[in-house]
């Protein structure tokens, strides 16, 4: 792995201007299936419903529960083709998957309400903000970490899941970037082991990753004015990304470095003109395909961890940019239900 540093008047020659997590591209089709179900949130931004898809009412107690698996969808917004590749993971787990409630959330954009003539509570981003934690556009200004924050502290609820032991939150591309930054900010992971629940991250496939210092992998002949802001680093945040002396960024690395991640790539997954993949200056700077960005981020990371790590990164063979297919293979069913078997790098 070849890495750079990126801070140089020189390399600003080739200035780009726009916001880092605001880099939305055109705006795609609305999304053709809308979640079955609706649950109400409530955030320290205000309240919003949220779409999704889940295999058992978590209104009542669950006590056979003893696993929840949560799976964030890409770009694309496909809930239900997420959800029904999650299922079919479950039913490859056997008696893992049949304790287990599974959750696919769908966070929809402005076109995908007006076109399905949804509630103005339905909560809605613009387009590729709410990977980033950006603020939804309405009812409220809730990033998606907030939501996140509540499906999590919901499933840790001894009332309704008194034997759960274990929760995944699991993302697919545009999800897999979700889950990674999520994984380094989200501040309900303390409480979750509070109550003995263990969390694991699964991050399959993202198009970028989040990056503490002015280390890239990429080209050395270009830069651009977003390299280093949220979401590729850690500078200009949303709200909802706090930071003081006591948990600044490296205490929130260290922390990261010692989670149980785990990456899943895709073996297949490097076409550098894949119709979803970040083609942004500061998307380039990290590779030139997803497998490639994924294999230097672990090697970047794990650099600056020899001592404190407990990441994994397994490969998935023959798969290229799929979701469905990532989770349904022998290393997605172990990641995401702890059966199985499959090959650390």
């Amino acid at each position: 792995m070849r890495l750079s540093w990126r801070g140089s008047a020189a390399m600003f020659a080739m200035t780009i201007t726009c916001s880092a997590y605001c880099l939305a591209a055109e705006e795609p089709e609305p999304v053709k299936i809308i979640a079955s179900q609706r649950t109400e949130i409530h955030t320290p931004s205000g309240v919003a419903v949220l779409p999704l898809d889940i295999s058992l009412d978590w209104s009542k107690p669950q006590p056979a529960v003893t696993r929840a698996v949560i799976l964030l969808h890409g770009k694309g917004r496909d809930v239900d083709g997420y959800y029904r590749g999650l299922e079919r993971a479950a039913r490859e787990a056997g008696s893992a998957g049949a304790k287990s409630i599974l959750i696919a959330p769908q966070f929809l954009n402005e076109t995908d309400v007006a076109a399905h003539g949804l509630s103005g509570e339905i909560v809605r981003w613009r387009t590729g903000t709410w990977e980033a934690g950006g603020p939804a556009v309405g009812p409220a200004p809730v990033s998606a970490y907030e939501l996140l924050d509540a499906l999590l502290l919901r499933l840790a609820d001894r009332t309704t899941f008194p034997n759960l032991t274990d929760i995944v939150l699991a993302g697919h591309s545009g999800g897999g970037q979700a889950v990674q930054r999520y994984a380094v900010v989200g501040t309900a992971a303390a409480q979750i082991a509070a109550k003995g629940i263990h969390l694991r991250f699964v991050i399959a496939n993202p198009s970028s990753y989040l990056y503490f210092s002015n280390e890239r992998p990429g080209p050395h002949d270009f830069a651009c004015s977003n390299w280093d802001r949220w979401k590729y680093g850690t500078r200009d945040t949303p709200r909802y990304v706090k930071t003081s002396k006591a948990h600044g960024w490296p205490e929130m690395e260290t922390a990261y470095a010692k989670a149980d991640v785990i990456y899943l790539l895709g073996d297949e997954d490097i076409d550098p003109r894949q119709k979803d993949l970040d083609v942004s200056c500061a998307g380039e700077a990290e590779g030139a395909t997803r497998l490639e960005r994924g294999r230097d981020y672990f090697s970047y990371l794990k650099a600056r961890h020899p001592n404190d790590w407990g990441q994994r990164l397994w490969l998935v063979e023959d798969v290229a940019h799929s979701g469905p297919k990532m989770v349904e293979a022998p290393c997605g069913v172990k990641a995401l239900f702890a059966t199985g078997s499959c090959k650390d790098e």
